[in-house]
């Protein structure tokens, strides 16, 4: 097929880019940075700068290399800040006015297939075990609500435009090489050392996914499976009572403290609560079982250790 992946050289669209090569489709690939092309370049793809904020500059793009499969993994997450919500506020933008753009210009280019990134963590606190289906948290306070009504119009588009079919995955936390999960990353410097706490009785529940398997994931979703939204996180969901002091183990870092909740909204911000303390457990079951996806990582247990060499 041919094939363009919008944001190819970030965690996943690197080596998703390298797969899709090697599986042999005729693969282009976009950057925000003209500094960043020679690495799609280097993995035989053809490389285009492209601001998923430009109209011209997309629709400019998708026209020229008529894809039949985009892979859209835009984000502006590469640089951690302070502010949780000022972090977020240009991957919401890419996510509403970024996807209502790259979608008409599939449409314009005869698309017949759009797999888009999403997120898993966004369903309303107090469920049980939750799957594609369950109420997503969309009165979230602050930044929360804000990034997670940025998602939901992004997957309605995806899923909404006609003749086109649209795949949404929910993508858990990402670890590994690359991520903030990861040797170097932010938040494995931060448990390092002992900067991130435990919020309330830790019950969050992460749904974590080692990056190579959301890269299986999106390949197999790029090549089958039926339209709708799947659920990409491994099979153990973490609490982080649990997963915050299994890492500073393995680190040989100090045991995470315990704030309460208010503390945590005060000093960290109400996501820290929500993370950390509140989001319910999701499964991965309709994701192996429509799109014949295995897990290499079933466990960010055995994940970790691999990772950090623990």
């Amino acid at each position: 097929m041919r094939v363009f992946v919008a944001g190819g050289t970030g965690v996943v669209g690197r080596p998703l880019v390298d797969a899709l090569v090697a599986r042999g489709h005729q693969v282009s690939a976009s950057a925000r940075r003209s500094a960043n092309l020679p690495i799609v370049a280097a993995l035989g793809a053809r490389p285009v700068l492209m601001d998923g904020l430009d109209q011209a500059a997309v629709h400019r793009a998708i026209t020229e290399t008529e894809p039949e499969l985009i892979v859209n993994l835009m984000t502006a997450l590469s640089s951690p800040a302070a502010d949780y919500g000022a972090w977020l506020e240009v991957t919401n933008r890419l996510r509403i006015e970024g996807t209502k753009i790259l979608m008409s210009a599939a449409s314009e280019a005869g698309t017949r297939r759009v797999v888009a990134q999403s997120a898993s963590f966004m369903t309303a606190p107090g469920q049980d075990l939750t799957d594609e289906s369950s109420p997503l948290y969309l009165d979230a306070p602050g930044p929360i609500g804000i990034h997670i009504r940025a998602n939901v119009v992004a997957e309605e588009l995806v899923l909404g435009t006609t003749g086109i079919d649209g795949v949404v995955l929910r993508y858990g936390f990402l670890y590994g090489a690359g991520t903030s999960i990861g040797p170097g990353g932010d938040i494995a410097v931060a448990i390092g050392a002992g900067e991130l706490p435990i919020v309330g009785d830790g019950a969050g529940r992460y749904p974590l996914i080692h990056v190579d398997d959301a890269v299986a994931a999106t390949l197999r979703s790029a090549e089958q499976g039926d339209p709708g939204v799947y659920n990409i996180m491994d099979d153990e969901p973490a609490a982080q009572a649990e997963w915050l002091p299994y890492l500073a183990g393995i680190l040989d870092a100090p045991l995470p403290r315990r704030i309460s909740a208010t503390e945590a909204a005060e000093t960290l911000g109400v996501q820290a609560v929500y993370y950390g303390d509140q989001l319910p457990a999701a499964t991965n079951g309709k994701a192996k079982a429509a799109l014949g996806w295995t897990l290499t990582t079933p466990s960010w247990r055995d994940g970790f250790r691999t990772v950090f060499g623990g």
